[in-house]
């Protein structure tokens, strides 16, 4: 599903890759646009107007597997953000939690939304997002999360940059 699958998780490196993130352009206006490796196909970046989504880490395959692995699984991938952010809050300071509750609906119903938020609808990034923001001297928002589009599919773990503010949608 994305150029992280068969990757282990390594929170330096995921803290690395926001940091490239922070500091990457980002498309001032414009189509979304998404982008994958081009030998598999598999996702590797989203842009749109003034954002950027990447995918950090990807679970093995859950297609087969029940409870109690399943569970363990789910369990690993949220520990693994715990981690993250701990490490992300050491360094800016308290994050703040956006739902992805009300793009979701929106989804569903066909409602427009902001483009960020229609992109994570679109590449099925629905977890809960962890904001961080403004971050830099570039007044950029980031966030991560982690989730799962269906029950067979593995977990992903995402980050997002964003030069405007990442705040929850009303309903």
């Amino acid at each position: 599903m994305t150029v992280r699958a068969g990757e282990a998780f390594e929170t330096g490196r995921a803290v690395s890759d926001v940091e490239a993130l922070l500091v990457a352009p980002v498309p001032a206006a414009g189509p979304t646009t998404g982008e994958g490796d081009p030998v598999t196909g598999e996702w590797s970046t989203t842009s749109g107007a003034g954002f950027r989504i990447v995918p950090l880490w990807e679970s093995d395959d859950l297609v087969g597997v029940y409870a109690p692995e399943w569970n363990e699984a789910e369990e690993a991938a949220e520990a693994y953000l715990a981690r993250l952010v701990a490490e992300l809050d050491r360094r800016w300071g308290a994050h703040r939690r956006v739902s992805m509750r009300v793009p979701l609906f929106r989804k569903l119903a066909g409602e427009p939304m902001p483009a960020l938020f229609q992109a994570l609808c679109d590449e099925d990034c629905l977890g809960d997002l962890t904001v961080w923001g403004p971050v830099s001297a570039g007044r950029r928002w980031v966030a991560v999360s982690v989730n799962q589009c269906d029950g067979d599919a593995p977990m992903i773990m995402t980050a997002v940059v964003s030069d405007r503010p990442i705040t929850e949608l009303e309903e």
